[in-house]
């Protein structure tokens, strides 16, 4: 067996297989992705994991007899990003097979989850349940790494998995701030994503009088100030403008355009529409009253995904660890593979919040727990 600290080394070890020097950027299919199948590969036939490479990237380890569960999460990173997010839960898992040898499990490292090469997360998990991301782009690149995309549909869970279940870093500051080394996570919240666009008129910042303005950044920051409000007020919902872009950007000249871009998240989707649709209301109001012009386009609708999180809240209890149930803001490969099988995550602390950072860190103790909770889900699996 291997410990918490074995399995931070693992992890350090594998950050330094990245595209950019002196960060951790590892995309989809990218050629340090090779060298990372190659070492997991090592440590999954270590123990006791038949593996093989899938026709989208994903590195899987078998063992046992079949009806199966299947553990894992991604090997890709954010650009700048740490070492942990993802990676951490595929060590776990190969320590979990190497500790059940009989038990029947699939290892799976996901070979895209953040989105971050060609735009669209979930690549690997997308193929797992039966819809995998087919623009040309992607397949150009799965046959450049040597891979056959007719073979995709040979992905696809069939009924020899019984369920997935996911080890992650919570991503956020509070198991930290309750002093508790994990969570059980309850659900995945729902996301969506829009563009919205404000137009006024540009015109001299210096000689057009206040009352006569068409400030497309003022109407913008207006709704922005609602956004946040919302957010503030709604229990459960986050809400997020993660940029904008203000046209001509000249600092004499009143804005003409500005593009902003909102993030709405929540785990009951009835609540998360609602939201958004006061904000899309709201960016209407506010422009009709300023005498602007305001147009939005929807980029994502992820609903939300309730975990199957009984088992997991019985083997932290069981494990001598206390249960705190939590619902994860970010998205995870855990959402993707609920659509087949029930699927489960356990969340590790995360010291100080950081995620998608190089300070990114786990303490090995909290793996060490994580390991004992994953070995009673084993043996209730099994049983």
């Amino acid at each position: 067996m291997i410990d918490g600290h074995e399995i931070i080394r693992r992890c350090r070890l594998l950050a330094q297989l990245t595209e950019e020097p002196c960060h951790i950027t590892r995309t989809y299919l990218s050629r340090p992705m090779r060298e990372v199948h190659r070492i997991v590969g090592i440590w999954m036939e270590e123990a006791g994991l038949r593996t093989r490479v899938d026709a989208v990237g994903n590195l899987r380890g078998v063992a046992g007899t079949p009806p199966s569960l299947m553990i894992g999460s991604h090997l890709d990173t954010v650009p700048h990003g740490g070492a942990f997010d993802g990676v951490l839960g595929v060590m776990i898992a190969v320590e979990l097979a190497g500790r059940h040898p009989d038990y029947p499990l699939e290892v799976v490292g996901f070979s895209e989850e953040e989105g971050v090469r060609f735009g669209v997360p979930y690549i690997g998990s997308r193929a797992l349940v039966g819809a995998p991301v087919m623009d040309a782009p992607v397949l150009a690149a799965i046959r450049d790494f040597g891979l056959n995309p007719d073979e995709i549909p040979d992905a696809v869970l069939g009924p020899e998995i019984r369920g997935y279940l996911e080890f992650h870093i919570e991503q956020g500051p509070v198991l930290e701030s309750l002093g508790l080394p994990l969570g059980v996570v309850d659900a995945i919240a729902g996301t969506s994503r829009w563009d919205l666009r404000f137009e006024g008129r540009a015109n001299h910042a210096g000689t057009t009088p206040m009352d006569m303005r068409h400030d497309a950044l003022a109407g913008a920051a207006e709704w922005i100030g609602l956004v946040e409000h919302l957010g503030s007020t709604t229990a459960g919902l986050v809400a997020t403008v993660g940029k904008i872009d203000a046209e001509p950007g000249v600092r004499n000249v009143i804005p003409g355009v500005v593009r902003a871009t909102v993030d709405v998240r929540h785990a009951m989707d009835e609540v998360r529409q609602r939201a958004l649709n006061v904000l899309l209301d709201g960016a209407e109001h506010i422009a009709a009253r300023r005498e602007l012009k305001v147009e939005g386009e929807a980029l994502l609708d992820q609903p939300a995904a309730a975990m199957h999180f009984d088992w997991v809240a019985k083997a932290v209890q069981a494990a001598g660890y206390p249960v705190h149930h939590m619902t994860s803001g970010a998205g995870h490969d855990a959402m993707i593979l609920a659509q087949k099988v029930p699927a489960s995550m356990l969340f590790l602390r995360s010291p100080g919040g950081i995620s998608h950072h190089p300070d990114e860190s786990v303490l090995a103790e909290d793996i060490d727990a994580a390991l004992a909770v994953g070995s009673e889900l084993l043996r209730s699996f099994v049983g």
